[in-house]
């Protein structure tokens, strides 16, 4: 468990340096690609098996493009539709949603709800489907925030960024001995997402 909570703070850690210096920075960005890269590398709470590790050469990336970093505006008044999720061995996860945010790419408009996760402490999650999924990304989706886990971009009480170059994949793309919770039907967006985390040639 200390490993984990290591993991875990280590993650908080680059992300409150990718928030102080604005996600759009050369710096963030290479904070960000770096220290995910030496956390799947070395790290005891690597989503990768150890024949995998052999083969990894870093985590791969579509090009940073400012266009698809966006501000959102937060808004309260929707329904409160609660999922379920079994995540096997590590129990049921239970997240509400509490918001929406509606937001313009080159690509199309699209709406993601924004989830909190219930539980002692709670947090915020957003996760997401989108047109690459099988071809540019995982099939099942990525995420954009999991403030339990560290993941948290930059969000007020009114406004989210949206920055997708910071997309990443869910622990269960690299491995099937992860159970993760996926992007609900209302999460799933019409139109491609070309930023942020792209499928490796060794998974």
């Amino acid at each position: 468990m200390l490993q984990l909570l290591d993991y875990r703070r280590t993650t908080a850690e680059m992300y409150q340096f990718i928030r102080e210096r604005g996600t759009d920075s050369s710096e963030s960005i290479q904070k960000f690609r770096q220290t995910r890269d030496r956390l799947f590398r070395e790290h005891s709470q690597t989503p990768l098996s150890a024949e995998q590790l052999v083969r990894f050469n870093g985590l791969r990336y579509y090009d940073y493009d400012l266009a698809y970093r966006v501000m959102g505006a937060l808004n309260t008044d929707v329904e409160r539709t609660e999922y379920n999720v079994d995540l096997g061995k590590d129990g049921a996860f239970t997240m509400t949603q509490i918001a929406q945010v509606t937001f313009t790419l080159p690509t199309g408009t699209g709406t993601l709800g924004v989830f909190w996760i219930e539980g002692y402490g709670g947090g915020i999650f957003v996760p997401f489907r989108d047109s690459t999924n099988g071809s540019g990304s995982y099939g099942g989706g990525r995420y954009l925030y999991d403030t339990i886990k560290g993941a948290d971009p930059g969000a007020t009480e009114t406004m989210m960024l949206l920055d997708f170059n910071y997309a990443y994949h869910p622990s269960c793309y690299y491995n099937e001995r992860w159970v993760c919770p996926l992007a609900p039907p209302q999460n799933h967006l019409n139109i491609p997402v070309p930023a942020g985390e792209t499928l490796l040639d060794t998974i």
